[in-house]
């Protein structure tokens, strides 16, 4: 555990000084917290050093007692041939019906989480970055996503400005 905690202290601590999103992404407006609550799937992502040698990475929302946000992160390690999670905690950056939260995985230091593209209708898809355009995440309810929407999301990221040539799609489970 100390292992997954120690990457994830010096990203969060890189992250706290920084104000929010990437110039030039913009947080999904009419965001409803409710329906963004559950489990996520990792579609793909831009490898970072807090997740580095992950697969089949989760993440399950919930609503605490103080209103924040629980966040419980879960992924494999095939080299070791075990699971590790992180526990943390996010709040709304400001206005609510924003995407726009900070995440923090230990102590007082938050990071951004953006979220800049959302399936509005069904909430089942939202493409996430943090304070630079080296994070990057395609995520969804399902563990699997359909190829043409896949694309369709790469091609909005790298029109953004995302590198899509880095971003690593997840192994089948």
């Amino acid at each position: 555990m100390k292992k997954l905690l120690m990457p994830l202290l010096l990203w969060m601590v890189t992250l706290a000084g920084c104000a929010g999103a990437p110039e030039g992404i913009v947080a999904v407006d009419n965001f409803k917290l409710d329906r963004y609550l559950g489990t996520w799937y990792e579609i793909a992502r831009i490898d970072n050093r807090f997740e580095r040698g992950s697969e089949q990475v989760s993440a399950i929302y919930t609503l605490r007692e103080d209103g924040m946000v629980k966040v419980l992160n879960k992924g494999y390690y095939p080299d070791k041939q075990k699971w590790k999670t992180a526990e943390g905690k996010g709040k709304f950056s400001g206005d609510s019906n924003v995407g726009s939260l900070k995440v923090s995985f230990f102590g007082p230091f938050y990071g951004p989480y953006i979220v800049f593209a959302l399936d509005h209708e069904s909430y089942s898809w939202a493409m996430v970055t943090a304070s630079s355009r080296d994070y990057f995440w395609i995520l969804a309810r399902t563990p699997q996503m359909e190829p043409a929407l896949y694309a369709r999301l790469l091609e909005e990221a790298k029109a953004q400005g995302f590198d899509t040539s880095r971003v690593m799609k997840k192994r089948k489970e």
